[in-house]
């Protein structure tokens, strides 16, 4: 009856106590069992190597590596190749695997592949992959040593052997294309020699008439920025000479002007005076040249003689020495500017010469722009291959010396001491928690069957009624049927020590 009621922990102190032989035995034999499977699977030993991945030792900077794909995606690549029926089988020939299954070949290859295993290592300091594990399961420790060996012997081959095919791949590629770049260049060339020399005092951009233009042109511009020196020179000589002239007519003529003449000219000074001291400042150039007249008459006036001095006359005077050097430059000066003008129409005849040269072969420069576009696409080209050949040759050399990237073995493949399957403990532990479960849940089963009453609580559960007197278990009780105490089977008895009497 402890099954149709809510057990207590003496309720089930009392059902380990009644069942611990049913458990216990239940628990020993299944971790038998467990045991002796373990025993009967064939062992499996496993044999690890480590490949590190060296990066190249000359610095990418000066050599370029041609094989630039992913490494994950070559290391997926070679493992493909590698696992290959043409590369397994082999194997399997020489160290006659699997054959005591009696399986076909094909099975022996697969189970093979199986045995196989390649682990990468994640590195979480850099992004790439610095190796990786390569692994083999066989029933024979020296067998799984010695293939795994082959196996990372077939993989540091298989990385050289494809680093240094790609690498001489792409240098003979670009070889080809460089020599069918250079026949190229060299029509092109060709073609360009022959337009010039059919086109030579036409030809655009480079030509003759193209040449000479720029030159001609500063040499206008050189004239002209003379001319215009020369004839600023030649006003500013002619405004010196005139003030020069008009100062020594003025002061010939000043002899035999009156006194009158003299007020009444400083009186027109000094009213000019006023009108620009009202507009601009006292350093304003007018004012000061107004100013210094009126300095200097004032002082002819004051040191005038009383009657004044017969004029001579100007045909009878010689000029002064500055204004004849002064007149000699004038001259100088305008034959320079005649001199110019004549030179400066001849360049101006010279260019509308050229211009209309050039302006007259347009149909020529549109050929020549084809022919030269075409020639240095071409040159381009040829350059730009030019440079990748040399970078690959380069790159095919440091593979050849192998001095690219390569796999290391670190760790060479280790002769395992124990198999790595089946683990006896484990089958042990796993047959002794299976056990247990089992001989639990038999108990659970017979515990819930059983309607043997036991105590107060089960007839409560059963009848519903209280219990007015219980009378205890009493030994060598005559009993109505032969009691079996020592049957194997007794642990599976649905009662124990029932109680034998109640009342209600």
């Amino acid at each position: 009856m402890l099954g149709h009621r809510d057990l207590t922990m003496e309720d089930y102190a009392g059902i380990f106590k009644r069942r611990f032989w049913l458990i216990l035995l239940s628990a020993i034999l299944c971790l038998a069992i467990g045991f002796g499977i373990s025993g009967v699977i064939p062992p499996q030993f496993v044999s690890q190597t480590l490949v590190l991945i060296e990066q190249q030792k000359v610095p990418e900077d000066y050599v370029k590596p041609v094989v630039e794909e992913d490494l994950g995606t070559r290391l997926a690549s070679m493992k493909e190749q590698i696992l290959s029926r043409s590369r397994i089988e082999p194997i399997i020939t020489r160290f006659n695997l699997y054959a005591e299954t009696k399986a076909t070949m094909d099975d022996r290859v697969e189970m093979t592949q199986k045995a196989i295993g390649i682990k990468p290592i994640q590195s979480a300091q850099s992004h790439g992959m610095p190796g990786f594990f390569i692994t083999f399961k066989a029933s024979d420790a020296r067998t799984a040593q010695l293939v795994c060996t082959e196996i990372t012997s077939l993989f540091v081959t298989a990385n050289l052997t494809a680093r240094q095919q790609s690498a001489e791949g792409t240098t003979d590629f670009l070889k080809q294309q460089l020599a069918d770049s250079k026949r190229s260049l060299d029509e092109q060339d060709a073609k360009l020699a022959a337009f010039e020399e059919k086109n030579i005092d036409r030809l655009p951009g480079e030509n003759s008439n193209q040449a000479t233009m720029p030159a001609l042109t500063s040499q206008l511009d050189a004239v002209t920025q003379s001319l215009a020196r020369l004839q600023q020179n030649e006003t500013f000589i002619q405004a010196l000479i005139s003030q020069q002239t008009h100062d020594l007519q003025t002061t010939e003529s000043g002899n035999g002007i009156s006194e009158d003449e003299r007020r009444k000219e400083l009186k027109a000074l000094l009213t000019e005076k006023k009108e620009l001291e009202a507009q601009y400042t006292p350093d304003y150039p007018d004012v000061v040249a107004v100013n210094r007249k009126i300095t200097d008459l004032q002082a002819e006036i004051a040191h005038a003689p009383a009657e004044p001095a017969p004029a001579v006359p100007a045909t009878n005077r010689a000029d002064p020495p500055q204004l004849m050097q002064l007149k000699f430059q004038l001259k100088s000066v305008e034959q320079s500017i005649v001199s110019s003008k004549q030179e400066q129409a001849r360049l101006q005849q010279e260019l509308k010469t050229y211009e209309a040269r050039i302006e007259a072969s347009p149909v020529v420069e549109e050929e020549y722009k084809q022919v030269t576009r075409d020639h240095q696409t071409a040159l381009e080209f040829y350059n730009t291959l030019l440079k990748k050949m040399n970078e690959s040759s380069m790159a095919t050399a440091l593979e050849q010396r192998q001095q690219g990237e390569q796999f290391t073995v670190m760790d060479a493949a280790n002769l395992p001491d124990s198999p790595s399957y089946p683990n006896r403990q484990l089958f042990a532990a796993g047959g002794f928690a299976i056990g247990l479960m089992i001989g639990l849940l038999i108990t659970a089963l017979l515990e819930y069957r059983d309607t043997s009453l036991r105590n107060e609580r089960d007839i409560w559960a059963f009848t519903k009624l209280p219990t007015l007197a219980t009378i205890s278990h009493i030994d060598n009780l005559p009993q109505t049927a032969p009691a079996r105490p020592h049957s194997p089977w007794s642990i599976f008895s649905r009662t124990a020590k029932p109680i034998e009497s109640a009342g209600s």
